[in-house]
Parts: structure tokens; C-alpha cells; sequence
């Protein structure tokens, strides 16, 4: 089996990647959808229905099997070589992957409530939301890439100043939105 390594570790980061474009894609169409339930009939029902089947297809056909199979594949690259998770940057990366476990889970059930018309969320908050996975695929990148846990802290500074960074450009975004519509 340990032939087939790097094949596993390619299928897994393809997983990873499929799963990301899933997480980054779904808060999107939660906005969407919180926007749309604001809207007046008919539009309101003709674009929830349209959206409810948008997000089911993405989040039942590539989100979930992508999640699954990214964690197999990752399980099994631990199994093959299990002197990983004694080293310090993997356990940190260990870390955020739970983080985005409990992300992912935490879409799920925001999903399952606008797929019962059930809005417990405002647009602004979606947006903040969305950056979620951002900055876990940051944190997982570099860790992966520099394999060094030892400067953890610089770490966990720079994604506190990349979602500083990311809620500016949200408001900035806001602003010149608001702008826009004005106009």
C-alpha cells in the first residue's frame, strides 16, 4: 500500500480543494437566500425555490462526499505513516481541521433551517461567516507547506490580522454596495 502513497495523498488534496470551493460557495447562496426571503411574492418564492435547490445539489453532491472522502484519504495517509501525527505542525493542523469540521457541521445545520424556511441569520453575518474557511485554509496551507509549529504564534497573528483585514474589505464592500444603490 505504501507504494500507492503519493495516489492517496493526490486524491486526498483533490478532496480537500472540491471541499473548499463547497464552503466557500455555500455561505454565498445562505446570503442569497436571506436576501431572497426579504423580497415580495412572487419573487420571494420563485428565487427561495430556486436557491433551496442550489445549495441541496451543491451541499449533497460535492460538499458532503467531498468532505468524506478528504477525510479518508487523510486517515489513511495517517495509517500509512503514522510517525505524522507526532509532529507538532501536524497536530496543529489536526487542530484546524476539527475547526473545519465544526465549520462544515455549523453550515450544515444552517442549511437544514433555510431548507424550512427557517431564517435565523442576517445577510451581514453570512458575509463575516463566509470568511470562515478562508482563514482555516490559510491556517492548513502554511502549516502544511512550512511544517513548523514552532512559530505557531506569528501564525495565529497573522489570521487574526487576515480576518481584521477580511471584515475591512467586507465593510468596504458594504459601502460602496449601499453606494451603488443609492445612485
Amino acid at each position: 500500500m505504501i507504494e500507492y502513497y503519493n495516489y492517496i495523498k493526490s486524491l486526498h488534496l483533490i478532496f480537500v480543494i472540491t471541499w473548499f470551493a463547497g464552503l466557500f460557495y455555500i455561505p454565498r447562496l445562505f446570503m442569497y437566500h436571506i436576501e431572497a426571503s426579504e423580497k415580495p411574492s412572487p419573487d420571494k418564492e420563485i428565487l427561495t425555490h430556486q436557491l433551496k435547490l442550489m445549495t441541496k445539489r451543491l451541499w449533497y453532491i460535492i460538499s458532503w462526499p467531498s468532505a468524506v472522502l478528504a477525510t479518508f484519504f487523510a486517515i489513511l495517509l495517517l495509517v500509512l505513516n503514522p510517525s505524522l501525527v507526532l509532529q507538532p505542525w501536524m497536530q496543529v493542523k489536526l487542530g484546524f481541521v476539527v475547526l473545519l469540521i465544526a465549520y462544515h457541521l455549523k453550515n450544515h445545520i444552517i442549511f437544514k433551517q433555510l431548507q424550512n424556511d427557517t431564517v435565523n441569520y442576517t445577510t451581514k453575518y453570512m458575509r463575516i461567516w463566509n470568511e470562515g474557511a478562508t482563514i482555516i485554509l490559510f491556517a492548513i496551507i502554511f502549516l502544511v507547506i512550512v511544517k513548523s509549529a514552532i512559530n505557531w504564534i506569528f501564525g495565529v497573528v497573522g489570521i487574526i490580522v487576515l480576518g481584521i483585514l477580511l471584515m475591512l474589505g467586507i465593510r468596504l464592500y458594504k459601502r460602496i454596495r449601499d453606494k451603488n444603490l443609492e445612485a
